[in-house]
């Protein structure tokens, strides 16, 4: 053929195709995505803090081993309320003009997924003593500790941030230690990973595959399934209160032998779990968040933690029942 003599007459033909091509399959297409997404109605965008915080989370190498991206299959039930959406992310934007970090939806799950974690973990001294070092909140945690993130000083001032560290993980330490900055700036962006709800009369996403429900125990009330507080209370009592129920100490306080765990009344427990609870912050214990209120926990799920609270560690207590937690929730509120 006769044009394939003509260089510049083939160069040009071959660019212009080119450039058609990638104006169809590429720039429309990604217009119209853009254009056709959203973010949800009650998200809130990162404040500067947060946005510094992500930066670190991105440094400090967070994103290979935690995702943030709940998949609509069962087992990712635990990390959030739904399965995540495309509008959960139509909100975020390039970190800058080098960096395109916006959605950092991971790839694997060494730690836990993040989702939500700012709903589970509201709190920052947990946070700030898990960065720390994983291991005093977490036995067995194989999660770096990143001390760099704070410094030692032998007198700390009113504005500085103390990390009640027990003292089996101070390594011989003496003097206070503080978070930096960057430490706060990571915990805030930690703390805003909030699920979004989604706005009335939108369809919710299912999770799909779920396990078939269990059989009624034999001998159980009505019939009804005797729910493991043991495994409901190591997932989402146990990172702070610890797996023998004794804390930490000056920082989350134990259940073993607590006058309010073991009281026959249980309003107080039952309203701590769900409300969340200061009453102790003047003695060096953090905020204690709405546990039951964040995790969605039923009043029979409650009933199940209370009761492994209540009889184990050597706490004696009667046991409650799911519908006796159900009438004091109903009466607090959730």
């Amino acid at each position: 053929m006769e044009i394939y003599n003509h260089h510049k007459r083939l160069f040009t033909i071959a660019l212009v195709f080119f450039l058609a091509l990638t104006f169809f399959a590429a720039i429309i297409p990604a217009y119209q995505a853009q254009e056709n997404n959203a973010p949800l109605p009650n998200s809130k965008p990162l404040t500067e803090q947060e946005t510094l915080g992500k930066a670190i989370f991105v440094k400090e190498g967070c994103i290979a081993c935690h995702t943030q991206q709940v998949r609509n299959v069962d087992m990712d039930k635990v990390w959030g309320d739904r399965p995540s959406i495309a509008a959960d992310y139509a909100g975020n934007t390039r970190t800058d003009i080098w960096r395109n970090t916006a959605n950092l939806l991971g790839s694997e799950r060494t730690g836990p997924d993040l989702t939500n974690i700012g709903i589970r973990q509201p709190g920052k001294d947990w946070h700030l003593l898990h960065l720390y070092n994983p291991r005093s909140v977490s036995t067995g945690s194989i999660m770096p500790a990143y001390p760099w993130l704070f410094e030692v000083k032998e007198n700390s001032n009113k504005n500085d941030i103390k990390v009640m560290v027990p003292n089996e993980f101070r390594q011989g330490i003496v003097g206070d230690i503080v978070a930096t900055p960057e430490a706060m700036q990571l915990v805030a962006y930690l703390q805003s990973l909030k699920q979004t709800k989604l706005p009335d009369g939108k369809p919710v996403p299912i999770f799909l595959y779920p396990k078939p429900e269990s059989k009624a125990l034999a001998g159980s009330n009505n019939g009804s399934v005797e729910l493991d507080g043991k495994s409901l209370y190591a997932v989402n009592c146990q990172s702070c209160h610890q797996e023998n129920g004794e804390g930490l100490k000056g920082a989350f306080p134990s259940l073993k032998g607590s006058q309010i765990v073991l009281n026959d009344d249980p309003k107080t427990l039952t309203t701590i779990i769900m409300k969340g609870y200061n009453g102790r912050v003047s003695e060096g214990y953090g905020l204690m968040p709405a546990v039951g209120s964040n995790n969605n926990l039923k009043p029979d799920e409650v009933a199940a933690i209370m009761n492994h609270e209540r009889n184990s560690w050597g706490n004696k207590a009667r046991k409650v029942d799911p519908a006796e937690i159900k009438k004091i929730i109903d009466l607090i509120g959730k």
